[in-house]
Parts: C-alpha cells; sequence; structure tokens
C-alpha cells in the first residue's frame, strides 16, 4: 500500500502531466485551397504588406490572397524559377531562374515583371535579401558560387566561391548570409561586407541539408536534413548545439519568433513543429500530417499559420494534377 505522500506524489505529477499535454496546442491543417495548374513548383514566399502568397511554379510566378485562399494571378515571362526575395523598401521581388541563368525583378504591387537580370552563375536556385548590405544573393547550384545583386542598379555585381553546391540560405540582418552546402554536408557563412566565404562548419551526422532557418534573437541556425535530422548550430561560432529528429524528405525550415517554434516540412506528407525551449534545449510538439509532396512551405508571421503547396500523386513527367494550398495552425 502507498503512502499518502507517495500517493500526493503522483497526483501532483499527473496533474501536471495532464495539465502539460492540455496545454500542447492541436496542430492540423485548417484549410486546403484548390489552386490548379500545371507545372512543378518549389520556394513560397509570404508579403506581408499585401498579404500575398508567392509561388515559384514552374515558369511564372503564382499569386494567393492569403486571406481567402484565391489566385489573385500570375507573373509569367520565365523559364524555371525556384526562389523569390522581397526588398520590402523598393516593393520589388528578385525570382532566380535556374534555367535563364539570370533573376526577374518583380513589382510586387502590380504584378509585373519589370527586368531580367543576367549574372554568371550557374543554376540559381535559394536567394535572398541581406538588410546589412542592402544586396540580393542567388545561390548557384550549377556553378557552386553565390551572384550578388545590388537592388540599387539591378545589376550583379560580385560573385562569390562556395566550397560546395548551395541550397537554402538566410540572413542574420546583422552582415552575414549562412548557407546549406548540400554534398558537402557544410554549412558556410558569408561575410557579406567583403563578400566572401569567412568559415565553414560541419553538420555531420547530417546527410545533404537543404532547408535553413535562423533565429536571429539567439543565433541559431536549423539545417534539416535528408537523414531526418534538424542540426541546431550556434550561429556564432559553429559549435552544434543539437539535432532533433524529424519528417522525411524534407526541403524548407522556417522559425517563428513571437511562438518559438521551428517547422520542417517533409515530402512524407509531415510537417514536424519544434518547440525553442531556450538557445539550447529543443522539442519536438506535433508531426503533422499534411499531403505527400508538401515539401516547402512558407510562414505567415502574422497569423502563425503555416502555407504549403501540394499536388496529387503522379508518376515522374506526368502533368500535375490538383495543385493545392495547405494551411496548417492551431485548433
Amino acid at each position: 500500500m502507498k503512502s499518502i505522500a507517495s500517493l500526493l506524489f503522483l497526483a501532483v505529477g499527473s496533474a501536471a502531466a495532464a495539465s502539460a499535454f492540455a496545454a500542447t496546442p492541436d496542430y492540423a491543417v485548417l484549410q486546403r485551397h484548390p489552386l490548379g495548374g500545371s507545372g512543378g513548383w518549389d520556394y513560397l514566399t509570404i508579403d506581408a504588406a499585401t498579404h500575398h502568397l508567392l509561388i515559384a511554379r514552374n515558369d511564372r510566378v503564382m499569386v494567393v490572397d492569403t486571406e481567402n485562399g484565391k489566385l489573385t494571378g500570375e507573373i509569367p515571362g520565365m523559364q524555371h524559377i525556384h526562389g523569390i526575395a522581397l526588398v520590402p523598401k523598393l516593393r520589388h521581388g528578385y525570382v532566380s531562374d535556374g534555367a535563364a541563368n539570370s533573376v526577374h525583378v518583380i513589382d510586387l504591387d502590380t504584378l509585373k515583371d519589370l527586368r531580367d537580370i543576367p549574372i554568371a552563375g550557374k543554376g540559381p536556385d535559394a536567394i535572398v535579401f541581406d538588410p546589412a548590405s542592402g544586396h540580393v544573393l542567388t545561390m548557384n547550384g550549377h556553378s557552386g558560387d553565390a551572384s550578388v545583386i545590388d537592388p540599387a542598379s539591378d545589376k550583379a555585381i560580385a560573385e562569390i566561391a562556395l566550397p560546395g553546391r548551395p541550397e537554402f540560405a538566410v540572413s542574420d540582418g546583422q552582415g552575414h548570409v549562412f548557407a546549406n552546402l548540400e554534398d558537402k554536408n557544410e554549412l558556410a557563412r558569408i561575410d557579406t561586407k567583403t563578400d566572401k566565404v569567412d568559415a565553414v562548419w560541419k553538420l555531420a551526422p547530417c546527410d545533404s541539408p537543404s532547408g535553413l532557418a535562423i533565429d536571429t534573437q539567439s543565433h541559431r541556425l536549423f539545417s534539416v536534413c535528408d537523414n531526418q535530422l534538424m542540426v541546431v548550430t550556434d550561429a556564432n561560432d559553429g559549435h552544434q548545439v543539437t539535432t532533433v529528429a524529424i519528417g522525411k524528405g524534407p526541403d524548407a525550415a522556417r522559425f517563428d519568433p513571437a511562438t518559438r517554434l521551428v517547422y520542417s516540412s517533409n515530402h512524407d506528407g509531415t510537417l514536424t513543429v519544434v518547440h525553442e525551449d531556450d538557445a539550447d534545449h529543443y522539442r519536438v510538439l506535433a508531426n503533422v500530417p499534411t499531403q505527400v509532396g508538401a515539401r516547402t512551405m512558407a510562414l505567415d508571421k502574422a497569423t502563425h499559420r503555416v502555407w504549403l503547396v501540394a499536388a496529387a500523386p503522379a508518376p515522374r513527367g506526368a502533368p500535375v494534377k490538383d495543385f493545392t494550398a495547405l494551411v496548417v495552425g492551431t485548433r
């Protein structure tokens, strides 16, 4: 027979556990918005000023109203685009075109393609705006370098050699851009004042890092990897903080500074939600069922909801069917 003290301990512990369980948010797909259209897709971006979701959709940018999920319009005239970086003060977006080896400049308000900037790099993929330098950087997968564009002139002004094939990149807003090196399982840091790589850090046991997010307050980088790991790295000195289990086939990561949540969107049809308890401790809150193929995402920081896109499963090379936007949040 248990003592009164033991029973009280168990009761308190059970109540605490129940309270903690009850406090865990219930994440789910809240909305599905059929968009249709042909062609593959890549990165997603949200323009907070217009409440637009921008989708890199093969030869065009699809524009979706995040307030109602309806297709607002499309920006055509591209070849094979990958990413979209926003320069808010100019109200311009910069769209990497991997087939054309160029960057399209789009007007975020009129939804017009303004001009095309040729770059020396081959296969521009991810693209990022660095507020400290005021420059836009493309990560060029085929040539293994980064191209630097000055939005003031809309010209490419520099090429930065990288020690591997870059995937996604993020800026800390303080003069550094970080890029996953997919083929080296490493993370490169670029000094945007000198346009040179000033550090390269190992990501082992990560295999093939793709998506990358940053917490600029705690100076933490989140690389998502093909072997179902998220690697957390100290952005100051490159030491590995910890690893977190995630879903299969990740291709994007996002961090919400208001909720301290890190997201990994995974090709297996899950969205891994990780809570940053503090700078060195992380725990998985949920692996939210989404849809197979929903591997890229955008975070709406106003609503704290995640937007993903996916299509019906089909053999490689077959037409894309039932292209849909999914919205994940708490119920």
